[in-house]
């Protein structure tokens, strides 16, 4: 309890100190003393930098809150979002001896293990540093170690998250749209997932594995051996980072072609495999002398299962083809809801956003455009999407950045719709769709198989008992109202068909004496059923009108 309320005095001395004093004044009652107003310095500020600034000092779960909440374009303001992605989660790192417990948990004896562990960290961040080490066999690894007391931290801030989401919300009814309760859990899904080191381990095996047909795309060999919830163990990686231009050309190597190998492998993750890596800022794409490009960091990874890989595909096509109802179509299909009062006018501004990226000159088109003007135009009418959406945007957003800085000249609009195009045409014919469609037809004949089933079960019902059928008042009158005309129509039917009937019979006698008179009463009989025939078309024509209308 005591640090709770440690932790809020501290989450409230920050806000104030970047000028969130209101906001303090009422999520924050009766916390006590404050830093009070912001430093001039501080007051120069935007209102977004300084949020980022609040959130770096507040630290490792704020950080992270902010770095995730990066993808939700579709929620918060762009000018918000270029400040959250420049979050840096870099910290000073802590000394070998606080670091060193942990790496004995999993391996007791370091000696048995290791020929040497580098005291002086190659990274350090929020929730772990990295060291590099020599194994017995000579093999260079990187472990990945957890900060002692870290999770204990971060599960206090959880509550604390969700506590001031639950109160800001209540004090700010018009923040509701947003659902930040929402937002805190999903959040809290995913930091846990991130301090499970294993899972990291298994994220980069699979990547591993889906990558592996792919030459110059490296992903770190996992060592389990020495690997668990708070240590993992990988290949060590030299390299430089890959928009480094001038050490990639320092290497001999092409940008291009770096640029090229990068979009390659984010296809196959993305359209083919349905797992991507979900965090390619830079500093965690490493180039080799070699022309490796090497993924780091899995704790951020997007999964995409067939049926939802298949509309993103659609979604992606439409928007490269100008096609609103196409993208309309595909968010519904990804059980996006749009307010029918809306729709009119959501569709108006997706035509606008895709029209202008239509339009731009070649050499200037950028497909982060049509991107961002779909992702502000959900957040223009508060249309939630689901984060696996947000997150592939991000990727391909980030995708192109690098790629750009790598190749002037890179334009992902020309490179991705063969892609596009030729993923839609084998999925049409996929094992998954055929097997669907398998399912479909199956669940069709049992339909109708079980047809002579039900009939003979309700008529077995409707010989042993009565049936109750029970009406409404309201739609009685109109019932009755439907029998009489029909009942209606059918006497005319049949007055015409006897009249036809009887005047040809009398027609097909006439070589037989017949008064002149009775032929020509059948003649007339036609001209009145003919007469009758186009009056009722008639009627029934303007009655199809009238319920158009």
């Amino acid at each position: 309890m005591v640090t709770r309320l440690r932790r809020y005095r501290q989450i409230a001395d920050v806000l104030a100190k970047y000028g969130f004093d209101i906001l303090v004044e009422e999520v924050f009652p009766g916390i006590g003393r404050l830093r009070g107003a912001p430093k001039p310095a501080e007051e120069r500020r935007s209102v977004y930098e300084r949020i980022r600034l609040a959130l770096e000092e507040l630290g490792p779960t704020y950080i992270k809150f902010g770095q995730i909440m990066s993808t939700r374009r579709e929620l918060l303001p762009p000018e918000l979002i270029e400040e959250l992605q420049r979050l840096q989660d870099q910290v000073a790192p802590l000394p070998f001896v606080e670091i060193l417990p942990e790496i004995r948990k999993y391996c007791p004896n370091l000696e048995e293990c290791f020929d040497i562990i580098e005291a002086d960290p190659v990274a350090a961040a929020s929730l772990s540093q990295v060291h590099r080490a020599v194994l017995r066999d000579g093999r260079v690894v990187a472990l990945k170690v957890q900060r002692p007391g870290i999770v204990d931290l971060i599960e206090t801030d959880l509550l604390i998250l969700q506590s001031l989401a639950r109160r800001v919300e209540s004090l700010f009814p018009d923040l509701q749209v947003y659902n930040l309760p929402g937002m805190v859990d999903e959040f809290s899904v995913q930091i846990r997932r991130e301090l499970d080191f294993s899972q990291d381990g298994m994220n980069a095996e699979r990547l591993r594995r889906n990558m592996r047909d792919i030459p110059c795309v490296r992903v770190p060999r996992i060592h389990w051996e020495i690997s668990g919830p708070c240590l993992l163990a990988m290949d060590y990686v030299e390299g430089v980072r890959i928009d480094d231009v001038a050490a990639i050309r320092a290497f001999g190597l092409f940008p291009e072609e770096i640029a090229d190998l990068g979009f390659q492998a984010y296809v196959q993750q993305i359209f083919v495999d349905g797992f991507f890596h979900g965090d390619p800022h830079p500093g965690n794409l490493l180039v080799t002398g070699r022309g490796e490009i090497a993924f780091l960091d899995y704790g951020i990874v997007g999964v995409l299962r067939p049926e939802r890989k298949r509309v993103f595909v659609d979604l992606l096509l439409a928007m490269t083809r100008t096609d609103v109802a196409g993208v309309v179509s595909a968010l519904r299909r990804l059980d996006v809801h749009i307010d029918p009062a809306d729709l009119d006018a959501v569709k108006d501004d997706l035509y606008l956003v895709l029209l202008d990226y239509r339009e731009m000159r070649l050499e200037q088109v950028n497909f982060a455009v049509a991107i961002r003007g779909l992702t502000d135009t959900l957040r223009r009418y508060h249309i939630r999407v689901p984060p696996a959406l947000m997150l592939m945007m991000k990727v391909i957003v980030m995708v192109m950045d690098v790629g750009t800085r790598l190749d002037p000249t890179f334009n992902f609009d020309q490179r991705i719709r063969p892609y596009l195009t030729g993923i839609a045409a084998q999925q049409r014919l996929s094992p998954e769709t055929m097997a669907n469609a398998v399912r479909s037809l199956a669940g069709a004949a049992e339909g109708l198989l079980a047809i002579p089933a039900n009939v003979n079960e309700t008529l077995k019902t409707l010989s042993e008992g009565t049936v109750t059928i029970e009406l409404e008042d309201t739609d009685l009158g109109k019932i009755v109202g439907v029998i009489d005309r029909t009942s209606d129509k059918i006497i005319v039917g049949l007055v015409v068909a006897a009249i036809v009937v009887g005047s040809s019979l009398v027609l097909r006698v006439a070589d037989l004496p017949v008064p002149g008179y009775v032929t020509t009463l059948a003649a007339l009989g036609y001209v009145f059923a003919v007469l009758v025939g186009f009056y009722a078309v008639y009627n029934v024509l303007r009655h199809g009108r009238a319920l158009r209308r």
